[in-house]
């Protein structure tokens, strides 16, 4: 038991999923219950928005008008920041790859990819009850959001579910039945 959760807290976990699908509740949970840190690229993308440095303008500018950060810019971002030390015995990652480019680029070995599986309707009605009030939060910018996730990051998930790495979850269970299978299927 004691090596088998020894294995797992060395794993590199990606988290895909459309906005609302809890992404984000699932990676704090896990990141407790394994012992890796969690990490997401929105996070990395509006802790750097904040910074007064040209990188920081151009992020805040791109994330504002809804778009996506460019692959190479998002690659060389997140393979920086994951070198980091407390990244060396794994991690959990939400946010990235979001297009196949930036999967197939991506030099960090994943083991995982959990794929929570939740339909437009149940992420639209999910968002419009959290209160981060976050600027991008608007609903046109929701929209926008859910369009690139399915034009963008659905071939993301083809990607990885060919290389046998995806595991597919039911996004609409219970937060606790979510985690259990999670746990269950990267085992």
């Amino acid at each position: 038991r004691n090596e088998e959760l020894r294995r797992v807290s060395k794993m590199k976990i990606i988290l895909i999923g459309i906005q609302g699908a809890g992404k984000s509740t699932q990676g704090n949970i896990l990141s407790e219950k394994l012992g890796i840190p969690y990490l997401s690229t929105g996070h990395i993308f509006r802790e750097m928005a904040k910074e007064k440095t040209p990188i920081g303008r151009y992020i805040k500018e791109v994330m504002n008008s809804g778009a996506l950060i460019p692959d190479e810019k998002t690659l060389e971002i997140v393979s920086t920041y994951l070198h980091r030390q407390e990244y060396s015995k794994g991690y959990i990652m939400d946010g990235f790859p979001r297009t196949t480019v930036q999967a197939e680029a991506f030099e960090n070995g994943i083991d995982k990819v959990v794929y929570l599986n939740v339909p437009d309707k149940e992420a639209l009605w999910r968002l419009s009850f959290r209160d981060e009030g976050r600027e991008d939060d608007t609903l046109i910018g929701i929209r926008k959001r859910i369009e690139l996730f399915h034009e963008v990051t659905e071939p993301v998930i083809e990607y990885y579910r060919q290389k046998g790495q995806l595991v597919e979850i039911n996004g609409e269970n219970s937060i606790e039945q979510i985690t259990e299978e999670i746990l269950r299927s990267i085992k």
